[in-house]
């Protein structure tokens, strides 16, 4: 099932048990598996799917726990799926702004079935059958009322409420361009313009001339560190200009804010922060920066210092001990003397690329350290600290 065969994916919707053979198969025989299905009479083609879709089980827990192992998935379906935790908390969105939705590009349909689980009325619109055919197991596998059917978002009636997951990804790989997702996303926006109650999921790389819009509001959102995407709501879902929607250890947390406002400036401080990357593309570091009373250190470059530590969920934080110049014959010295032989290297804004760095320490020595090479202002500097 890296494509979808229908006739394939009917067969295992209706044998359970086979399921239920691959999964313990692979994990059992692992490249063996196959052999062990073949003994028991299950046909090549059969065999290959149900391993197939057993290992997409597998490698989907982490986004959809444990209704991963009643789903089915393609690899580029699942790839580019939602994380449950996140689909059902914009549902959760759409369910406090409408009592319907229509679903573009839904895809395998997680956010599909993230809505109907929040109650509302849902129409999932895929441009390709087979496609939809997995949407349509999902919702059944799941017992969850979803109507799917095959159409062009761009031309597709739309209900009161609207949300589209342009395909990010064709045969010929991952596209970065918005123009050449599928549908583009240019195309798309028109297509949604006086839409009542709209959100367009995105790729978290999205350049911010895509979603600098009149009236919108653009969300970052990270998991456990990770920028997972960003999300453009439109119309009366749009609720303030930049968001970034951060899940730390099971719990959401939100900041908002501009997006214009610049964070002061000064000399490093008794504790260094990195912000969250859904801070940092939704342009909310000078926000961050006021609620932990920090500043940067150059207004480029989103690294914050502050003389306290403050708790938050939108940055980690490290214990300053040393500041040096960022150079490496010194740096081999000082970090030396120290005994450091595992060492984390980070660096915003100095160009340098720390598995070369790292050749050039010859780091020697029982002692962990974090190397933050960065700028102050115009000069080059290697910060030597203590994660918290």
């Amino acid at each position: 099932m890296g494509g979808v065969d229908t006739g394939l994916l009917a067969a295992l919707r209706t044998d359970p048990e086979l399921q239920r053979r691959a999964a313990e198969a692979l994990e059992a025989e692992g490249d063996r598996a196959a052999l062990a299905l073949r003994k028991d009479g299950t046909g090549p083609e059969l065999a290959a799917a149900a391993l197939t879709l057993a290992d997409l089980r597998r490698g989907a827990r982490a986004k959809f726990g444990e209704r991963a192992a009643r789903m089915y998935f393609t690899r580029a379906g699942l790839e580019q799926a939602t994380r449950w935790p996140v689909a059902a908390r914009r549902a959760a969105r759409f369910a406090e702004g409408a009592g319907e939705v229509t679903d573009l590009c839904c895809g395998i349909g997680t956010d599909a079935l993230a809505f109907a689980e929040a109650g509302l009325e849902v129409e999932a619109v895929d441009a390709d059958e087979a496609t939809a055919e997995v949407a349509r197991a999902n919702a059944e596998a799941l017992g969850l009322d979803v109507r799917v059917r095959v159409g062009d978002a761009l031309e597709v009636g739309l209900g009161e409420a609207v949300f589209a997951d342009p395909a990010r990804r064709s045969t010929a790989g991952r596209s970065f361009d918005p123009a050449a997702y599928s549908p583009p996303l240019d195309g798309l926006l028109e297509r949604l313009e006086g839409a009542r109650f709209a959100a367009v999921k995105l790729g978290p790389g999205i350049g911010h001339e895509w979603v600098d819009r009149e009236g919108a509001e653009a969300e970052w959102v990270s998991v456990d560190r990770d920028v997972v995407e960003a999300c453009l709501w439109l119309g009366e879902a749009a609720e303030v200009r930049r968001r970034a929607s951060v899940r730390r250890d099971g719990a959401w947390h939100e900041m908002t804010g501009t997006g214009r406002a610049r964070a002061e400036t000064g000399e490093v401080a008794a504790y260094l922060y990195e912000p969250d990357g859904a801070v940092i593309r939704a342009g909310l570091v000078a926000e961050l920066a006021e609620g932990l009373e920090a500043h940067t250190g150059h207004e480029d470059i989103a690294y914050l210092y502050a003389d306290e530590l403050r708790a938050t969920p939108f940055a980690r934080a490290w214990k300053v001990e040393e500041v040096w110049p960022l150079n490496p014959k010194k740096l081999r010295g000082l970090l030396a003397e120290r005994r450091i032989g595992r060492l984390t290297i980070k660096q915003r804004g100095t160009g340098i690329v720390p598995a070369d760095l790292r050749k050039q320490l010859k780091l020697k020595g029982p002692n962990e350290a974090t190397l933050v090479a960065t700028r102050l202002g115009e000069r080059h500097v290697a910060v030597l600290c203590q994660e918290t």
